[in-house]
């Protein structure tokens, strides 16, 4: 069968602790609650620089500088052990700091509704000016800032939200309707936080692969951010927005919302319309979410714990047709949490693992990697959560030992030898499963992989339509390096590069004979 392959991906992160004050879910919650509230008093005493996010551990993974596996060798927690030499670019992507994230913000701005210092503006433009993917043309989104008093007038007179950095107003964030809720200055800079951090990550992965834009004839973004206004509040489209910034010119593309599991359905997905023709190259995509911005703080800071959740991230993939190289995606072996499945572990881990192996013939043993909810434990476990990879690896184990497939006493080490420490930021859609697809895709190409599964979780119980829970996996091989011709048969590897070598020789010999004659 013709399986779909991952071409390409990119991760990034941005910093974005300076924006938690005035739009994270917890910020708004102490100002509802409790505008004097203590903690965000103390908070802006216990976040973390740009350097020591660079430096910290699992950010490095993030972003491809280090192997997962390489995480268990260091002490914990890992915001005591920063790596020292750490670099803000990596493999995948990178991480940004916040002031450039503002200024990229504001050049995913279409309607003008950011605007920024005109001093801020022009310190901006310098320090992006040196970034490989800012462009003049980029750059000069940013147009020319606006004076203080100009910016206090829209704060103060037109309700616009000030974007503030160390305490100081550098921009503010205007309503996009007068008084429509969904197109508040609140909700305009978190749909435009989400567009741009998958812009961020979309440029990288293009720019990093020697992908053209101009090949991409699908987008799919996935996010838990819901984009339109009171009308139809949930209308869309980011998919296509990111498209007009990436310059993608020849693609379409629509959002997929599925809570946490909505990357996995949007792989999925895009491997569908590939394996079937529609399209050659989709490209899935999620912004991160500036709501989930220290979630946990409190209980963080009650524990002089940094407050961790200070990221925005970003993921991408390009799922293309088979080149007899890459990872292939089988379309066949979906795991799916269906509507009679239920919400006990057992039958959660039923419905998404091995099921699927049984399709196939495979035993839980035959997966040489398992990426489940990949959420960090260092923030995690201050706040009650437990490690929740872990807690995942035992389940599945468990179940084979139920299979007697795994002994008992393995049980506990079952996460060691087919899984990995948690390592992805509290972004909601972003730890489930996906964060593994860019090693993955790399240690195939090392010929160190055989098998993995991404599993993708959701709780889709959140909106107050269902107490249903979701989930949907697929499963990752090595590509046998096979490639299929217009007419549907399969051609080896070997067989390409003799017909590449053939086309060669008759190109050469053309040539010698143009020249003699």
């Amino acid at each position: 069968m013709f399986f779909p392959v991952i071409k390409a991906e990119g991760y990034t992160l941005a910093h974005a602790a300076g924006l938690m004050a005035r739009f994270s879910a917890v910020a708004r919650e102490a100002v509802h609650i409790n505008p004097t509230a203590e903690f965000m008093k103390k908070l802006p005493d216990s976040l973390r620089t740009f350097d020591e996010v660079v430096a910290y551990p699992p950010n490095q993974v993030y972003i491809g500088e280090m192997n997962p596996e390489q995480l268990r060798r260091l002490g914990t927690p890992w915001y005591d052990h920063p790596l020292s030499g750490s670099d803000r670019y990596g493999a995948f992507g990178e991480i940004m700091p916040q002031e450039e994230f503002i200024g990229l913000v504001k050049t995913a701005d279409v309607f003008d509704l950011i605007r920024l210092e005109k001093s801020f503006t022009s310190m901006l433009k310098k320090q992006l000016s040196k970034h490989p993917l800012f462009n003049e043309a980029r750059i000069a989104r940013l147009k020319e800032g606006e004076e203080l008093e100009s910016l206090r007038y829209l704060i103060e007179e037109q309700q616009a939200t000030p974007l503030e950095l160390e305490g100081k107003i550098v921009g503010c964030v205007k309503r996009g309707h007068e008084f429509d809720p969904n197109l508040s200055p609140l909700v305009i800079m978190e749909n435009l936080a989400t567009k741009a951090s998958a812009v961020l990550t979309c440029l990288n992965l293009l720019d990093r692969n020697g992908i053209d834009p101009l090949d991409i004839d699908y987008v799919i973004e996935c996010s838990e951010n819901a984009a339109g206004d009171m009308t139809q509040r949930g209308g869309g489209n980011f998919a296509k927005a990111i498209a007009e910034a990436i310059g993608a010119g020849n693609a379409t593309g629509s959002d997929t919302r599925a809570f946490c599991a909505a990357p996995a359905h949007a792989i999925v997905e895009a491997a569908a319309l590939v394996q079937s023709k529609i399209y050659k190259n989709v490209l899935v995509t999620a912004g991160g979410t500036l709501a989930k911005l220290g979630m946990n703080a409190r209980e963080h800071m009650a524990k002089d714990v940094p407050v961790l959740e200070d990221m925005v991230a970003g993921f991408a993939v390009l799922i293309s047709e088979n080149d007899g190289i890459n990872p292939i995606i089988r379309t066949d072996l979906i795991g799916r949490h269906t509507v009679s499945t239920g919400s006990s572990p057992q039958a959660v881990i039923t419905s998404l693992v091995t099921m699927p192996l049984d399709k196939a013939g495979y035993k839980i043993r035959d997966i040489d990697r398992y990426s489940v909810e990949m959420q960090n434990p260092d923030i995690t476990r201050p706040a009650g959560a437990g490690d929740v990879p872990e807690a995942n690896y035992k389940m599945i184990a468990a179940l084979g030992v139920k299979r007697e497939e795994i002994e008992q006493r393995e049980v506990a080490t079952f996460g060691e030898q087919h899984g990995f420490p948690g390592w992805a930021p509290t972004q909601g859609h972003i730890p489930s499963g996906i964060p593994y697809i860019g090693h993955a895709r790399q240690a195939f190409l090392n010929n160190e992989l055989h098998r993995a599964m991404i599993v993708g979780k959701g709780s889709l119980f959140l909106a107050r339509l269902t107490n249903q829970f979701d989930g949907i996996s697929f499963i990752l091989e090595k590509n046998p390096g096979e490639v299929q011709q217009e007419n549907g048969k399969m051609i080896s590897e070997d067989e390409v590069k003799m017909m590449i070598a053939s086309l060669m020789r008759d190109f050469a010999s053309k040539l010698l004979d143009d020249q003699e004659s």
